[in-house]
């Protein structure tokens, strides 16, 4: 899955733009995506594990790794208040 995506540091999804849609379209991969990004909140919370999160904005596919500190029900929330929209991403392993 990398092949097809940029990696970027964390202090760099501020200046991102995110479109309003979903990357994803059937229910069994959103639902797989929120299952996924419950998890890594719980890895990042209690053994500090960083993961990989891919996720597209209106320019290109990225992937980003880091340690998930929150998860809305819009988004995640990164260390020093980065957000990342839930529907922008794809997957997080």
């Amino acid at each position: 899955m990398d092949a097809n995506f940029q990696v970027i540091e964390k202090e760099s999804i501020d200046n991102l733009h995110f479109p309003s849609t979903d990357v994803l379209e059937s229910k069994e991969e959103i639902n797989q995506r929120s299952s996924d990004l419950d998890r890594a909140l719980s890895l990042g919370n209690l053994e500090h594990s960083k993961i990989k999160i891919y996720f597209e904005d209106d320019q290109s596919k990225k992937v980003v790794e880091t340690t998930i500190w929150g998860v809305t029900d819009k988004r995640v929330i990164l260390k020093q208040g980065v957000v990342i929209p839930i529907n922008r991403i794809y997957k997080s392993i």
